[in-house]
């Protein structure tokens, strides 16, 4: 499934003490290979510790430095995790702050510190040299090894950088060249001191850099127990994957400090191939890189520990929802706005269910109206009702409209679709697509010829899960003239509907109307209702449940990932909510309704992209409707 296990730690440290050091380096090296990771970054100068400041020019330092790293490449030896240490080389007379690549006992590689920070608190020009060193082979410990900034350490399709403090708070930070040039994970080692708001600026930054260049980046700061004379340091460790934070360590720990996280390879990999921006940097960031190969022996991670985001459509903190709740509701208001400015109307239709999505659409419009100071009087819903529909959504659909003050009004089109039937000679009692599709047909028909003569735009109601299932019926509701649903999922609606009586509307009505709809089963109400007219045809009965086919939409157009890695991905992340038997059903009817279903979204109706993902065939999309799903499933 190429996911990598890897490391951050921030070990105990005392001043220029290096078999302290080494012994506590030695620790988090054993805890990270107990917990199956195959990297391990420390921190800037972590063999002697940050804080020496003079002691760094004494001669004994340096030597004492280069013991300490050749008792650990004895102690490495069989040991297949890359080990990626902050230490002091010595090269042409000069010092350099480095970074020593470490596997199996072997020295693959010293990267130097590019920038060196020489102002307020720092002054580390007074005892290193810049890195800006061409590619070498270099001497250390009698071995050869290769010295320089542009180097890339690689197993098969990953690939990695290393950059240390400074590097990247630069404009143009190291890891930028190592990324454009291959490097799938970046690691930092720092030395970086807290002030006052430093902290969020910093994981801001290293958010930032991992989601710019669809990396995973290793963060390693040096301990609080470095020299706190005018200094204080953090222990803090992080590690991102594509700009989302995948583990994190607390602050200020005076003890050996080790996270781990798992690296999805895959994941990054499609997304800079789907980056058009970031293949195109490689033709003015080019750079000669020297690739080092790593004999890893093999990819075991343990236990599959990732935490996967089974709701992907919402942020993983609760508490940033409400601010993206808001910010949907002003994009569908502004997308209207800008739509009924074009065609000079104030005026919109739309059908009424009493479903989830023609909910929604409704109470969008309403906002809309409201910040377009329109009166919602020129609001026209219509419901109706038909040989499947229930009292219960047509109670709903009735009472809301008549809260929320818009024009109703109510057509039964069993008479029509009854006499549609003897017009084609359909049998009434077959319950095929036909006796369904009619009554999705009849509506649309309605709908349209009423916004022809009330001069209004008919909206669309359908959602990015029905759009991506092709849940609809072609030329029914499948077809409107504007559809602000279009890129809002099944699993998200229900949420901006809860978030709407919560904070929008101060009527208890409106409220319990609401928490109704959302409880109520998702159904077209295509067929007849059973004897107490409650409703039979429950959609996820048929195609299972939404919350996977969202779940799937997202990975197979987002991410790209093949049927198998959304399966484990699905397997681990509803673990206890669903069982494997209906996730691979599922799965399987997603892939396969996707593809058959690619000639209903060639001809679907403008509307805005609001998600992530769009299926319009005019924007996010370029897909064949005669596509074959064999390859996929």
């Amino acid at each position: 499934m190429n996911f990598i296990r890897v490391s951050a730690a921030s070990p105990k440290t005392n001043i220029c003490d290096i078999e302290f050091n080494v012994l506590n380096i030695k620790k988090c090296i054993n805890e990270a290979l107990n917990k199956k990771s195959k990297i391990v970054v420390f921190p800037e100068l972590s063999i002697t510790s940050y804080t020496c400041f003079d002691l760094f020019l004494k001669r004994t330092t340096l030597e004492k430095s280069y013991e300490g790293i050749k008792n650990i490449l004895e102690f490495s030896k069989s040991k297949d995790i890359l080990i990626i240490l902050g230490g002091i080389f010595e090269y042409n007379n000069s010092l350099f702050n480095s970074a020593f690549i470490i596997h199996k006992g072997r020295v693959l590689g010293i990267t130097p510190k590019t920038y060196l920070p020489n102002y307020q608190e720092f002054y580390e020009k007074r005892y290193f040299t810049e890195g800006f060193i061409k590619l070498t082979k270099v001497k250390f410990l009698n071995e050869e090894t290769y010295f320089g900034t542009d180097i890339l350490f690689s197993y098969k399709d990953i690939k990695i950088g290393v950059e240390i403090c400074e590097d990247l708070w630069a404009p143009i930070p190291k890891s930028s060249y190592l990324s454009i040039n291959g490097a799938n994970i970046i690691c930092n080692l720092s030395a970086s001191n807290e002030t006052n708001f430093k902290h969020d600026s910093r994981k801001n930054l290293i958010r930032f850099q991992s989601d710019k260049l669809n990396c995973a980046y290793i963060y390693s700061n040096s301990n609080s127990t470095e020299s706190t004379t005018d200094l204080i340091f953090s222990s803090y460790a992080c590690i991102y994957e594509d700009g989302k934070m995948i583990s994190e360590s607390d602050r200020f720990s005076d003890e050996n400090v080790l996270i781990t996280g798992l690296i999805d390879i895959d994941s990054l990999n499609t997304h800079r191939v789907n980056n058009i921006t970031f293949r195109d940097s490689f033709k003015y960031y080019e750079r000669d890189m020297k690739v080092i190969e790593v004999d890893f022996e093999n990819m075991d991670f343990g236990v599959f520990d990732k935490k996967i985001n089974i709701t992907p459509f919402l942020h993983e903190d609760e508490n940033k929802n409400f601010e993206i709740f808001e910010e949907i509701f002003l994009m569908q208001a502004a997308s209207l706005r800008k739509r009924l400015n074009h065609i000079k109307q104030d005026k919109i239709i739309l059908g009424i269910s009493g479903g989830l999505d023609s909910t929604l659409a409704l109470i969008s419009c309403h906002n809309a109206f409201k910040i377009m100071n329109i009166e919602s009087k020129n609001i026209l819903a219509i419901t109706m009702p038909g040989l499947g529909t229930s009292s219960r959504t047509k109670n709903n659909a009735i009472n809301l409209c008549n809260e929320l003050n818009v024009t109703l009004k109510s057509i039964d089109i069993t008479k029509a679709i009854k006499q549609h039937f003897l017009d084609i000679d359909q049998d009434e009692n077959l319950f095929d697509t036909t006796y369904e599709n009619s009554q999705a047909r009849e509506r649309t028909q309605i709908l349209m010829d009423l916004a022809n003569k009330e001069n209004a735009l008919l909206i669309g109601t359908g959602d990015l899960s029905e759009i991506a299932l092709g849940f609809s019926t072609y030329n029914g509701d499948h077809m409107s003239m504007y559809n602000i649903n279009c890129s809002i999922p099944k699993t998200l609606i229900k949420h901006l509907l809860k978030h709407y009586y919560e904070n929008y509307n101060e009527s208890t009505i409106v409220q319990n109307i609401l928490i109704d709809i959302i409880n109520t089963p998702i159904s077209p109400e295509l067929l007849p209702t059973d004897e107490n007219n409650n409703i039979l045809q429950k959609t996820e009965k048929i195609i299972g449940p939404y919350e996977l086919h969202d779940f799937f939409l997202y990975h197979f157009i987002k991410n790209n990932l093949s049927f198998e890695k959304i399966k484990f991905l699905a397997l681990n992340g509803f673990n206890g909510i669903y069982n494997e038997k209906l996730i691979e059903a599922s799965l399987n009817v997603f892939i396969k309704k996707f593809f058959q279903n690619q000639f209903k979204r060639s001809s679907m109706p403008d509307g805005p992209k609001i998600t992530e993902i769009s299926l319009s065939p005019r924007g996010d999309l370029k897909m064949s409707s005669d596509s074959s799903y064999n390859s996929f499933i």
